[in-house]
């Protein structure tokens, strides 16, 4: 239960800022879409350039987890502390570029490149995706949330290959402070929400000491690198389709295996190709919350491979990801060499 808590603290930690874009207040009477992409784009920057402070929660089919975070930003450079409320303690703690996680109830855990899924997804890409090509924005009202004024920001897909999502904004910043993933019949699959919130530049340099206990894994961010490896990583096989708009953003580690993650600027998902070895491992679809697992096993060079896709999609998407990867013979051959 952990595991998904520990990705979304990751999404808020490895987040990089972005150029900042036109102020909702600037667009004047323009159309309510355009009024809702201007918003959406402040979006990646308030993640990073606002500070912060409060306990947010996040919950996906049955589980539900809380975490403290102190976000602040100041010379130009990002600090921050994630506190787990429940489920085990431990905490993640980001000074620039660098970042120790200690896990005392988990032990170690891989600090790796991950792209996160929904809102969080955007801040990860070179540049602002054009995601309003592959879904409609439209700004449906205001709300209230933690104490603070916000706008509300509806986002549905043009195709059947990726869920909805609404967005809640805080007005003076554009920090999103509340989000919902729902499927095609409007139920909320994920929900994330500041339960307390304070906007402010005053927080202490105390709130960013370490204070637990417990193993510490220390790791510099190589956001280059990340940007720069995809390609590499899908040398001796091939996805021969995925939804239109998604691309390759980033790498996740992979065991002996190869991985790829794809965005559409808000959603992403994984492609793990690897050998198989020991236990064979069950196939099909599993969900948890808007979280699709979806695995088939592919055999080549009479060699068995796994294939996982995992991601923010729909099962019936994951399956046709999964359906369109071919491994290359050599690849195969090589693998197999290399188990002997």
């Amino acid at each position: 239960m952990v595991r998904g808590l520990t990705l979304l603290a990751l999404a808020y930690l490895l987040s990089v800022p972005g150029a900042y874009a036109q102020a909702p207040g600037e667009v004047g009477n323009a159309p309510q879409t355009e009024q809702a992409m201007a918003w959406l784009e402040r979006l990646g920057p308030a993640l990073n350039m606002t500070s912060y402070q409060g306990v947010f929660v996040y919950a996906r089919g049955d589980q539900v987890h809380s975490m403290r975070i102190a976000h602040r930003f100041r010379d130009g450079r990002v600090e921050e502390r994630l506190v787990m409320q429940d489920g085990g303690s431990g905490e993640i703690v980001r000074r620039g570029m660098n970042v120790v996680c200690v896990l005392p109830d988990q032990g170690r855990i891989r600090l790796d490149e991950v792209i996160p899924s929904g809102p969080f997804a955007e801040a990860f890409t070179s540049q602002l995706m054009p995601f309003g090509q592959w879904y409609l924005p439209e700004l449906v009202g205001e709300d209230r949330v933690a104490g603070y004024d916000v706008v509300t920001v509806a986002l549905t897909p043009k195709d059947e290959h990726r869920y909805s999502h609404r967005l809640w904004l805080e007005k003076s910043t554009g920090l999103l402070v509340k989000s919902h993933v729902r499927d095609v019949d409007g139920a909320v699959l994920e929900h994330f929400q500041f339960t307390s919130l304070e906007i402010t530049d005053d927080i202490p340099d105390a709130e960013f000491e370490i204070q637990t206990r417990g193993r510490e894994i220390t790791r510099s961010l190589d956001i280059e690198a990340a940007r720069q490896s995809p390609v590499g990583r899908m040398s001796g096989w091939t996805l021969n389709w995925q939804p239109e708009g998604f691309v390759p953003a980033a790498v996740p580690r992979s065991g002996k295996g190869k991985a790829v993650a794809f965005s559409d600027g808000l959603a992403a998902f994984s492609v793990f190709v690897e050998p198989v070895t020991g236990l064979k491992m069950p196939t099909g679809a599993s969900r948890i919350g808007a979280t699709t697992v979806y695995m088939r096993e592919l055999s080549v060079a009479d060699r068995p491979f796994l294939i996982a896709v995992v991601g923010e999609i729909p099962p019936g998407t994951a399956r046709k990801v999964a359906d369109a990867v071919s491994i290359d013979d050599e690849m195969a051959r090589g693998w197999s060499a290399r188990d002997h």
